[in-house]
């Protein structure tokens, strides 16, 4: 396990409070969408509340590159944010990243070293300028459009998943038939290896779609508080779904099948978490669109 690793787990175990290095620091967790995988990426880092709005800085202990996260959002501003709560434990919220603009980001960052002096060391360890950015979180109130705007994109995201699931057993077809028209079976480990790459594509995804799921969930609590059961219910299938995810991409990563049997084996744990799924997007379209109207 690595060093953010740790960070994030003891985080997430003692709301929002780590030791070592970060001991007594204002953190948050912000997870990004890999600009080149569109696999989620989760890093811990410092912040400052300015109002409605939190502030975080890219500084990267001043190294001579930017924070891949900072890239990441850069490509898709859309955030998720984890933060420990007065209730005890971590709360994720959705969040529309903001680099500041160049005189609004040299007070900040003028403001951030006085209050800590460490980022004038970052400074001077390297000649980019360290970006300021701003997370706005997503606020429902007062406007029910744009619940029911969210609530369709969300929702919109399931029929794409959709596709790819039907696109993905199309796949397992081929690979264990040679396709429906096919007089002779196709070379396998080509076809394998294909649906290796949808299936892969198809998890990480899923990943980003629910850590944003969750992240946007807590505004459409606060807003619908009538919803908070179907919310906690469709949170906890996430994790479930992590859960059944995880051991897909196990069994993906350890290679690819050996023989019919082993493929076999792998598309019958595909369609039992393809078939969670769809009771699950099934359950989330009939709540969330009852709710919004």
């Amino acid at each position: 396990m690595g060093f953010n690793d740790q960070v994030i787990m003891e985080f997430r175990a003692n709301n929002g409070r780590v030791g070592g290095r970060f001991e007594g620091a204002d953190l948050v967790l912000l997870t990004t969408a890999g600009r080149r995988t569109g696999r989620p990426h989760t890093t811990p880092t410092v912040y400052r509340r300015d109002g409605d709005r939190l502030l975080v800085f890219g500084s990267n202990a001043g190294a001579p590159t930017h924070p891949h996260w900072y890239l990441n959002l850069l490509a898709s501003p859309q955030v998720t944010v984890e933060i420990g709560t007065e209730a005890g434990r971590v709360q994720p919220f959705a969040a529309r990243a903001e680099p500041l603009p160049d005189a609004e980001r040299d007070r900040e960052w003028a403001t951030q070293c006085s209050l800590a002096p460490g980022f004038r060391d970052y400074q001077e360890r390297t000649t980019r300028t360290i970006p300021v950015v701003a997370l706005h979180p997503l606020d429902l109130a007062g406007d029910p459009e744009r619940g029911r705007l969210i609530a369709r994109q969300l929702l919109s995201l399931h029929d794409g998943m959709r596709d790819q699931l039907r696109a993905a057993r199309a796949e397992f077809e081929a690979a264990l038939t040679g396709g429906p028209t096919a007089a002779e079976p196709r070379p396998a480990r080509p076809v394998i290896e294909q649906l290796h790459r949808t299936c892969l594509t198809f998890c990480h995804g899923l990943q980003l779609h629910h850590t944003r799921e969750d992240g946007a969930f807590t505004a459409f609590e606060r807003q619908y508080p009538a919803l908070r059961p179907a919310l906690d219910r469709l949170r906890a299938e996430h994790e479930v779904v992590a859960r059944s995810l995880a051991a897909l991409d196990t069994l993906l990563s350890a290679g690819l099948p050996g023989d019919r049997g082993e493929l076999a084996a792998l598309r019958a744990e595909f369609e039992r978490v393809a078939a969670g799924l769809e009771e699950h997007f099934a359950y989330e379209e009939e709540q969330l669109l009852a709710a919004v109207g």
